[in-house]
């Protein structure tokens, strides 16, 4: 069968090292269905696995980040229907690893640096996807929500789960059991939005964002990115978490550290300066 959205997903990679990522479906306010998610995933994936590629920026076209799942295709679901469209929704299609979640790359903790930038809503599985970057960059008209409360679509994608880990139970349960709209400030305020900028400017601030990170050793940054996930899910005490992050980091101190600290007795970096600190080639 034909694509008949061949633009749903589209990417782009710079030669120093950003994929950028873009859900592209303004017809649908970028809401996903069943092939945008497939998309989706393999764009990650493809991100993840190629060396060239150091940072990822995450965006939605057209003004919109994401509205989650396309309810269109959704309320088309039949078991039986090999011709639905939708999201991933079939009860037996349960988590195992990192495979595909019912709106695409959901099940899976990206293993370079993700940056979302939002523009207009990220709601329902919106901000489940929205959730999936270490920084979200947010324009100052944006809207963060569960808006699926409405109309008694759970949170399938790791609403449950990211979101409290990263704003805290409290804030959390107030806007899963509200599903009230977050403006962009107020998102700011709670840790769910690192960064606010103009209308219209998210996805240049993030891409400012990737390209400092670029700047960096890379090893040391992605374990410490790494070791701090460990710690937030998967960690069984401090202890553990500390003998995971000791028995990772140390593994990048004689192949990055050394050498960084022979830039700084050289004279780089003083003053907390990073105009000097030199390329990522450390």
């Amino acid at each position: 069968m034909a694509d008949s959205e061949p633009n749903a997903v589209q990417v782009s990679k710079t030669l120093d090292g950003i994929t950028t990522i873009t859900i592209n479906r303004h017809h649908r306010r970028n809401a996903v269905d069943g092939p945008t998610g497939k998309k989706l995933t393999e764009a990650f994936l493809a991100f993840e696995n190629d060396p060239s590629q150091k940072v990822c920026v995450f965006y939605g076209a057209n003004g919109t980040f994401c509205a989650g799942f396309d309810l269109h295709e959704v309320a088309k679901f039949d078991l039986g229907d090999a011709g639905y469209n939708g999201p991933i929704i079939d009860e037996n299609h349960r988590v195992d690893g990192r495979n595909i979640g019912p709106i695409g790359p959901s099940r899976m903790q990206i293993k370079k640096p993700i940056i979302s930038a939002v523009s207009g809503y990220a709601v329902a599985g919106g901000l489940e996807l929205s959730l999936l970057g270490d920084i979200r960059v947010a324009e100052e008209d944006a809207v963060f929500g569960v808006f699926c409360r409405r109309f008694g679509v759970p949170l399938i994608d790791g609403g449950t789960v990211r979101l409290q880990a990263i704003v805290g139970l409290g804030r959390a349960l107030d806007m899963i059991l509200t599903g009230r709209g977050v403006p962009a400030q107020e998102a700011l305020q709670m840790g769910l939005a690192n960064r606010v900028v103009p209308k219209g400017k998210a996805l240049e601030e993030a891409t400012k964002l990737a390209r400092q990170l670029l700047t960096f050793p890379q090893a040391c940054m992605n374990v410490d990115r790494t070791n701090c996930y460990y710690s937030a899910y998967n960690a069984t005490s401090f202890e553990d978490a500390l003998r995971n992050e000791f028995d990772e980091g140390i593994k990048v101190i004689t192949t990055e550290s050394v050498r960084g600290a022979a830039k700084f007795s050289d004279g780089a970096g003083r003053h907390g300066s990073f105009e000097d600190i030199g390329g990522s080639k450390l």
